[in-house]
């Protein structure tokens, strides 16, 4: 199960990725194409050209995870390109794109930031 509790920052791939690619080749894009660091404490998100399939990478401690989600029959409401070759996103927003939503909706609900129970 996906646990994103820790983590610091939930990063996008513009555009599509061959995800032929697994760690290494998925790190490696991180590290010279993106110029971030694969160990950091984020989630690194791609998408194929159909958008019917996502790779998150993520480091934990002593390894990589390397999560893969297939859909059968719809497709992900994946971002068009953008100018930057990466899109900094929150982990609410992966959370939305994973789920079949936009990621920058604008009809969330607001967060509630009163804690007091009346």
């Amino acid at each position: 199960m996906l646990n994103v509790k820790n983590i610091d920052n939930v990063y996008l791939a513009a555009g599509t990725t061959d995800l032929r690619k697994s760690i290494d080749g998925l790190s490696i894009l991180v590290q010279e194409c993106f110029n971030l660091d694969p160990f950091s404490n984020s989630i690194f998100v791609f998408c194929n050209r159909k958008k019917d399939k996502i790779k998150l990478l993520c480091w934990d401690n002593n390894g990589f995870w390397l999560y893969y989600k297939r859909l059968e029959k719809d497709r992900f409401k994946w971002p068009e390109i953008s100018n930057s070759k990466v899109i900094t996103v929150k982990e609410r927003n992966l959370r939305w794109l994973l789920d079949g939503l936009l990621f920058n909706q604008k009809t969330a609900h607001k967060e509630v930031k009163e804690r007091l129970i009346i």
